[in-house]
């Protein structure tokens, strides 16, 4: 059963984190096309680089981590709440930060 709850727990991490990684994508693809006037997104973007490429990574590994079982399982569980939770947030910044309905 604590197998299944890591699964499923890496599994909403990995999608939160490839969320984060796909909206900064769009977002550097929109300011790359206007050009000059697009380079503070672009800026932005570039420095959320980083967190989006951590939270993927530690998605990754906790799922990679359930399949060991037993104690590596809380492990992943923790690692996998921890990488959600941070891409979650920082996706939700970010949204906050351009939404153009305010």
């Amino acid at each position: 059963m604590l197998d299944l709850i890591a699964v499923l727990v890496a599994i909403v991490a990995l999608v939160a984190a490839l969320g984060l990684t796909g909206y900064l994508a769009l977002l550097n693809s929109a300011a790359r096309k206007r050009g000059v006037s697009g380079n503070s997104v672009a800026t932005y973007v570039r420095s959320r680089w980083p967190v989006a490429g951590f939270t993927t990574a530690g998605a990754l590994l906790a799922w990679l981590l359930t399949s060991g079982g037993g104690f590596l399982d809380v492990v992943a569980i923790l690692i996998a709440a921890g990488s959600g939770a941070a891409a979650g947030k920082a996706l939700t910044a970010t949204m906050d930060r351009y939404r153009t309905d305010k």
